[in-house]
């Protein structure tokens, strides 16, 4: 059932979920201004998961190098998003994200000595000379990737999440051997029939269209023509701007938030150790007197027939179980603790290197905590500008008089829709609160200052409502006109298509209807479903002759028009020649059946964790234009 599982990863929604991992070691403006403040900007985000611009521009990266090793030729992200692939990455991640927050959630968790094993599976990480696992090639190789250690033991614990989740749907997956029976005799029974094929010359065509008729076709297709509303507004932005300077900081604040902070930004000692564990407390006595004798490790490890966990340069908060954190850290120097009975087993921890931790002096934090200073600084004055344009408001002020009295910004927005759209059909990446805002005014309406998050606040006016409505007969002319002719096209050609099955129905001879349209009939005997088949006679003509009873009459559209036929004899399937099939068949069932399965279970999970992706951001992150959507003609009825 393994088996079944891994063919998953074949189809679309698994492209993405494994781009990312081992297999890429192989290898050894004023938008954006307006609104990078108004709360934080994710790409992908599910749940308390999510994506900003720079790891996927990272994740795209991965792609990228991939997409461009494997076919010869290097590949830009505007190749890339031309393609396709950003759309389709995207797509991926965005259900990948959603199930992963589902499972954790859920309680579906890989172990850590999982993660750490495969991790050891990959040559990258080795010393080339000892051919021992080494940290510092760890984080160079990951480094070379746009990896770091966290992000791809993260994407470690979700691919082992999505792929035990699926191999449990697939180890459950029991499909009756009567449905594979019914298909294995269905593929091998073979058919007489006749046909034709009705094309649109045969039909006639339509002539130009009339006003009346284009105006007729434009009322049907209301929902699709009409254009939405769009609104357009002030936004007042109390944060400081691009070119306002940075806030000043003093000396003194430095100082004082030094004292303050100098134990936090002090790096944690670190340790080299491993880990070695066993299931009772006789066996860890054993290893903990073999280490204490001299013996490796390794070979301690190899008696016991368990992995050892190596750990180099490790700070205490990176282990999970806090007694073993103890044990390891509460050694004054190198040597093997005694056994500690953590949540899984007996543990015995080998000490072999100590790193002491190592203080910050005022002038290495200088840059972080001048940052720190500068972001409270430019909080508080947009705090103040909040105030004074309260204040002013309720003086009666109007927002453009408010925002000059209080030193605030505004700016004027393109119209945009209800769902955040321009008028070119791009995504605007409004804030939601703003879209909320704006479309719950009316025309003129001023806001209250509104909390976009935590220090960023926003006001606005709405200056102007483009009402939704059809657009002119004569802006949408040429693309009515030929929406209409070929939805009239269509219609004539089916209505052929149905008198002349309708002659066959009442008993005429094939070859009379078709010579009544000067077409030619194709008698053909013992026709099998199979690939040949499809190949020589087309696949419209094979499915209206195998989903048709014997003597009955079949009309199937088609890329060249109707083919139109009958039916004239069925021969069962041999069971001789059936049943070989039966298993095979099956197989291929279950397969289908396990990748919808999963397929439903990683749309359900996303929809639940409410995971949701912003395809502009996504280009924006990796600084290409967006395509331009494609005018889409009103649809043919």
């Amino acid at each position: 059932m393994i088996t079944l599982f891994r063919n998953f990863s074949k189809s679309k929604w698994a492209v993405g979920l494994f781009a990312l991992i081992i297999l890429s070691f192989v290898v050894v403006g004023a938008q954006s201004d307006i609104f990078a403040n108004l709360g934080p900007r994710h790409v992908v985000s599910a749940g308390e998961r999510s994506v900003d611009a720079a790891r996927f521009r990272a994740d795209m990266e991965r792609v990228r190098a991939n997409i461009s090793e494997q076919s010869g030729q290097t590949a830009s992200f505007d190749d890339l998003a031309a393609q396709g692939y950003v759309n389709q990455f995207l797509e991926s991640q965005t259900m990948r994200m959603g199930f992963a927050a589902w499972a954790y959630k859920a309680g579906i968790r890989p172990g850590k000595d999982l993660i750490i094993a495969e991790i050891r599976k990959i040559p990258a990480f080795f010393n080339q000379i000892t051919g021992r696992f080494d940290q510092t090639s760890y984080e160079q190789a990951l480094a070379q990737q746009n990896m770091t250690p966290a992000m791809l033991e993260e994407e470690l614990r979700d691919q082992f999440t999505f792929q035990h989740f699926g191999s449990a749907i697939a180890a459950g997956t029991r499909l009756p051997k009567a449905y594979s029976a019914l298909m294995a005799a269905a593929s091998t029974e073979t058919r007489d029939g006749a046909w034709f094929t009705v094309t649109q010359a045969m039909a006639g065509t339509a002539g130009a269209p009339t006003d009346a008729q284009l105006t007729a076709f434009m009322k049907e297709n209301e929902a699709q023509l009409r254009a939405p509303e769009f609104r357009q507004v002030s936004l007042v932005l109390f944060t400081p701007g691009p070119n306002d300077p940075r806030p000043a900081v003093t000396e003194e604040q430095l100082r004082e938030r030094f004292e303050f902070r100098k134990d936090t930004l002090a790096q944690p000692e670190k340790r080299n150790f491993v880990l070695l564990t066993v299931p009772t407390l006789e066996a860890a006595r054993k290893v903990a007197a073999e280490l204490r004798a001299g013996k490796p490790a390794t070979e301690v490890a190899a008696g016991v027939r368990i992995q050892p966990a190596p750990y180099n340069n490790t700070p205490r908060t990176a282990l999970g179980d806090a007694k073993i954190a103890e044990a390891v850290f509460g050694m004054a120097a190198a040597g093997v603790t005694d056994p500690v009975q953590g949540t899984v087993g007996y543990t015995v921890a080998q000490v072999t290197a100590i790193q002491p931790g190592q203080g910050m002096s005022f002038e290495q934090a200088r840059p972080q905590l001048t940052q720190e200073l500068q972001a409270e600084a430019a909080k508080k004055i947009a705090y103040d500008r909040v105030k004074a344009f309260e204040d002013a408001r309720t003086e009666g002020k109007s927002i453009a008089d408010a925002v000059t009295a209080s030193g605030a910004r505004i700016a004027q927005l393109p119209p945009f829709t209800r769902d955040g759209l321009l008028p070119n059909g791009q995504p605007y990446n409004l804030p939601p609160a703003i879209l909320q805002t704006a479309y719950a005014l009316s025309k003129g309406g001023e806001s209250d200052v509104i909390t976009a998050s935590e220090g960023e606040y926003f006001a606005l006016r709405v200056d102007d409502v483009r009402e939704s409505k059809l657009p002119e007969l004569a802006e949408v002319r040429p693309m009515l006109a030929q929406a209409w002719t070929q939805r009239e096209n269509a219609r004539l050609l089916a209505q052929k298509a149905d008198e002349l099955t309708s002659r066959l129905r009442a008993g005429e001879d094939i070859t009379a209807v078709a010579a009544s349209v000067n077409a030619t009939v194709q008698v053909r005997t013992n026709v099998a479903s199979d690939r040949a088949a499809q190949d020589t006679y087309g696949i419209t003509a094979l499915r209206g002759l195998f989903t048709t009873a014997k003597g009955q009459p079949f009309s199937n559209a088609g890329e060249q028009g109707f083919v139109v036929g009958k039916v004239n004899a069925i021969h069962p399937a041999n069971p001789a020649t059936a049943a070989p099939l039966v298993a095979p068949i099956n197989q291929q069932m279950t397969e289908a059946w396990t990748n919808e399965a999963v397929e439903t279970a990683l749309k359900a999970a996303a929809a639940k964790m409410k995971a949701k992706s912003d395809l502009g951001e996504a280009y924006r992150a990796l600084g290409v234009e967006a395509p331009a959507p494609t005018a889409t003609a009103a649809p043919a009825q």
